[in-house]
């Protein structure tokens, strides 16, 4: 039986029975999680054999799939620092796998402290900044893994620092910027740096001070798709409200109004929200040039936010929306 190879068997046999936990019913699963032999799975993951560890890390996902409970067991088994030394070979197949498997574990709130204390979120953050030779060569798979679990983490509050003071964000912000801005990859990363200084003034402070920063969030109103537009918008607002003297000369140096005047327009029901707001922020600023067209491109633009603060006809809006653009990028 199953039971008895991984506790009793040699290596063959257990591999063997760690392959089998995948054909096993839900049920099955469950009765081999409360018989203890989560352990054995665990114990498993020490050894440096790749087979063994393969074995492993796929019966331990199936056990934590869809139960809160085994993610809980795997966990207190020991099972996150084993993880996270083999983030740290030089193997591909086995990262992916491990990446995955503390992305399930990380899904669970009660293992959330666990993963943050063991050092995991610098980990992650190194492998995401390719800081170890494996991190030159990780699939984009693995790096969607670790901004998710990252996001699981940051969900908890004590260890949003943790995330920040790791040169999280400063990572994420490279990875956008080294990525296309419709990918997923980049939607993701700026799905996660939104939320993280919604609720940290520190983080706020440090994406705001970023050089090289204002160019990729303005970048991706342009051409990210329609999730990645909304939170790099999102993430402007907020700079723009930390400090707005500071910081709006230098997004619309950047070249932010004409991306923000069509989300205004044809962004979804949030975008759009954000977009308004970004724009009544910078609605007082100059874009520069002759004082004739300073006054023009005003006027122009005061006449659009007439027409999107009183909700006015959708054509007349894209209209004035396009001649503005193209004023603005004469």
């Amino acid at each position: 039986m199953a039971e008895e190879a991984l506790e009793f068997g040699e290596r063959e046999a257990k591999i063997l029975a760690a392959r089998d936990v995948g054909k096993l019913t839900t049920k099955q699963k469950q009765r081999l999680a409360e018989k203890g032999l989560i352990s054995p799975l665990v114990f498993m993951l020490h050894t440096h054999d790749y087979e063994s560890v393969e074995a492993a890390l796929f019966a331990l996902l199936h056990l934590a799939f869809g139960s809160e409970r085994n993610k809980l067991r795997i966990a207190k088994s020991g099972a996150i620092p084993a993880i996270l030394k083999i983030l740290q070979w030089q193997n591909e197949s086995l990262l992916e796998l491990a990446l995955a498997a503390l992305l399930i574990l990380s899904s669970c709130s009660g293992n959330k402290p666990q993963i943050a204390s063991s050092g995991a979120v610098q980990l992650l953050v190194r492998l995401l900044a390719a800081e170890f030779p494996i991190g030159q060569s990780i699939s984009h798979q693995a790096k969607l893994d670790i901004i998710s679990t990252l996001h699981n983490l940051s969900t908890s509050p004590q260890i949003i620092p943790s995330i920040v003071l790791s040169g999280g964000l400063i990572s994420l912000i490279q990875l956008i910027h080294e990525s296309e801005k419709s990918s997923d990859i980049a939607e993701k990363s700026m799905a996660l740096i939104e939320s993280i200084i919604s609720s940290s003034d520190i983080a706020l402070n440090q994406v705001s001070e970023m050089g090289g920063a204002t160019r990729v969030l303005v970048e991706a109103v342009e051409d990210g798709t329609g999730p990645c537009k909304e939170h790099a918008v999102g993430i402007l607002v907020q700079i723009c409200r930390s400090c707005r003297d500071r910081y709006r000369g230098m997004i619309l140096r950047e070249g932010a109004m004409p991306g923000l005047l069509q989300l205004s327009v044809d962004g979804s029901r949030q975008a759009r929200e954000k977009a308004k707001a970004l724009l009544l922020l910078l609605r007082d600023c100059s874009n520069g040039g002759s004082s004739r067209v300073k006054q023009s491109k005003r006027v122009l633009f005061e006449e659009v936010m007439r027409q999107i603060d009183g909700g006015g006809r959708a054509g007349t809006s894209i209209q004035l929306v396009e001649e503005m653009i193209a004023k603005l990028r004469t």
